[in-house]
C-alpha cells in the first residue's frame, strides 16, 4: 500500500479535528465559570513572578473573506478610540488586583489589526501596561503588523514604546489568490514595512503564510515562499486555511469549488515545507520553521517548546492574561475568556468588572492530557514517566491510551523505552492521534480539516 493510502486509510484526508493551541478546546468552555473565579486566580499569581500579557484589538480597516477571526471593519478610528478607552480602563482593573512585583515575559497585541492605532495612542497604551508590569529582562513584546495599515509616525511609536518582535501576514502573494479571499497586499507594500522593522532596529520577524487557498497550485505557493524568503522572516507560521463558512459567515465570499482537495492540500505544505528547509530553516512542530538562532528553533531543541492560542511559543510562563474583547486568559488553574461581543465587554469593564463569560476549570484528567497533547504536538513524542510523576497520571491509563495508538495507527506511531513517538512519516496525523488523548466529544464542524 503506498504512503499516500495509508493517509487516506486513516483518515487524514477526511478527519476535522482540533487545531489543540488549548486543552480543553474553547468549545468545551461553559458559561459558568464567574468574574470571581478569575479575580481569585489572579491573585493567587504568585509575588514578583513573570506571566503573559495578551491585548486584542478586534477591528480592521477591511475585512479579509478568509479570516475566521472575530473581528469588525471600521472606516473611522473612532470605533478604535472608544474601545482604546476601555482597554485602559480594564488595564486599570488589572492593577488594582495584580499582586506586587509581576513582570512580563510577554506582551502581544493581536487582533484584528492593532496597527489601526494611532500613533499617539500607541505610545500612552504601551506605557499603561509598563506602569502595571514591567517587561522582564529578556522578555518580548510583539505585535501584528498589517503592512497596509502602517506608517513611519507608527513604527517610530513602536519601536520607541519597546516593541522587538513584529509579526506580519502574508497569506498569499499572488494577485489572483489575493483578489479571490479579499486581500490586497502587495510583496512591494509588504517589503517597504519589513524594511521600516529592520531600519528601527526590530530584529525579529515573524511571518505567516497559508497553504490551501483557492486557486493555489505547487507553482504559485512556490513564488509566494520564495518571495517570502528574500524577506528573510526569523520564524514562519504555515497555516492551513481553515474553510469554515458556517461559522465565518465572510467565507462565503469565497466558493468552495475553487479550494484545492485535502490530497492538494498537503502536496501544497509539502512544497513550502521543503523551500523553508532547504532555505536552512529548522522545522518546528507541525506548521511552523524557524532560523535556527531564533529563540523558538532554540526551544524546540531543548524541549521547553510550548502551545498556546497563538500557536507556537518558546513562551514558558504558566500565566497568559488575555484582555479586550473575546480574549482568553489561561491560569494553573484554567481558562477564563472574556465576552466575545465588544458592546458586552464594554458594559461590564466600565462597570467597573472583568467581562469574564466562560471558561473551564481543570480536572486533574485535563491537565496530564493536555500537557501529553502538547507534547505530541511540539516534540511529537510523550515522556511516560514525566506524566506519571509530574503530572500524577494513572500508569495503567497512560498505556492504555499508548496501546490504542499504536493499535490505531500502526508503524505511525511507536512505544519506546520511555513513552511513545511518531516517526517523520507519521507527522501528518499528528492532530489525528493527539485526540486518542483528548476525553472530550468532539463535533467536526468545529473543527479545522487535519491536513
Amino acid at each position: 500500500m503506498s504512503y499516500l493510502s495509508q493517509l487516506t486509510k486513516l483518515g487524514l484526508f477526511d478527519a476535522r479535528v482540533p487545531r489543540y493551541t488549548s486543552y480543553p478546546t474553547a468549545p468545551q468552555f461553559g458559561t459558568g465559570l464567574s468574574e470571581g473565579v478569575f479575580t481569585g486566580w489572579i491573585g493567587q499569581i504568585p509575588p514578583g513572578s513573570e506571566v503573559s500579557l495578551y491585548l486584542h484589538v478586534p477591528f480592521c480597516r477591511r475585512l479579509c473573506w478568509f479570516c475566521a477571526c472575530r473581528t469588525q471593519g471600521t472606516s473611522s478610528n473612532a470605533p478604535v478610540l472608544a474601545y482604546v478607552d476601555s482597554l485602559r480602563a480594564e488595564l486599570e482593573l488589572l492593577r488594582a488586583i495584580l499582586p506586587e512585583g509581576v513582570h512580563l515575559s510577554r506582551l502581544h497585541w493581536g487582533g484584528g489589526t492593532p496597527t489601526l492605532l494611532p500613533a499617539a495612542q500607541m505610545r500612552e497604551l504601551a506605557a499603561l501596561v509598563f506602569s502595571i508590569a514591567p517587561l522582564a529582562d529578556g522578555g518580548e513584546f510583539s505585535v501584528e503588523i498589517d503592512p497596509n495599515e502602517i506608517d513611519d509616525e507608527r513604527l517610530d511609536a513602536l519601536a520607541a514604546a519597546g516593541m522587538n518582535r513584529a509579526s506580519i501576514g502574508v497569506q498569499d502573494f499572488d494577485p489572483e489568490i489575493q483578489k479571490i479571499i479579499g486581500r490586497d497586499q502587495s510583496f512591494e507594500i509588504t517589503k517597504a514595512a519589513v524594511d521600516g522593522l529592520r531600519a528601527r532596529g526590530i530584529a525579529s520577524l515573524n511571518a505567516d503564510i497559508l497553504y490551501g487557498l483557492p486557486h493555489q497550485t505547487p507553482k504559485r505557493i512556490s513564488d509566494s515562499v520564495q518571495k517570502l524568503l528574500s524577506l528573510n522572516p526569523d520564524r514562519v507560521a504555515l497555516y492551513g486555511y481553515a474553510h469554515v463558512p458556517w461559522m465565518a459567515r465572510r467565507q462565503q465570499m469565497i466558493p468552495s469549488e475553487t479550494l484545492p482537495r485535502p490530497e492538494e492540500r498537503l502536496d501544497l505544505f509539502d512544497t513550502a515545507r521543503r523551500l523553508f528547509l532547504w532555505d536552512g530553516y529548522d522545522e518546528i512542530g507541525i506548521d511552523h520553521f524557524a532560523r535556527p538562532h531564533d529563540s523558538m528553533a532554540k526551544a524546540a531543541a531543548a524541549g521547553t517548546l510550548r502551545r498556546n492560542f497563538q500557536g507556537y511559543t518558546d513562551d514558558t510562563s504558566p500565566v497568559l492574561i488575555g484582555l479586550g474583547a473575546s480574549s482568553i486568559s489561561r491560569f494553573p488553574q484554567g481558562y477564563a475568556q472574556n465576552a466575545p461581543a465588544t458592546a458586552d465587554w464594554k458594559k461590564a469593564v466600565h462597570a467597573g468588572q472583568f467581562a469574564t463569560a466562560r471558561g473551564h476549570i481543570f480536572t486533574p484528567a485535563d491537565i496530564w492530557r493536555g500537557r501529553a497533547i502538547e507534547s505530541l504536538m511540539c516534540d511529537f513524542a510523550i515522556n511516560r514517566n514525566e506524566l506519571v510523576q509530574d503530572f500524577n497520571a494513572s500508569p495503567a491509563e497512560v498505556d492504555a491510551l499508548f496501546d490504542l495508538a499504536v493499535q490505531k495507527y500502526g508503524e505511525f506511531v511507536q512505544r519506546t523505552s520511555d513513552g511513545l513517538q511518531i516517526p517523520a512519516e507519521g507527522r501528518p496525523l499528528t492532530r489525528i492521534i493527539a485526540t486518542i488523548f483528548d476525553e472530550y466529544a468532539m463535533a467536526k464542524a468545529g473543527h479545522s480539516s487535519a491536513v
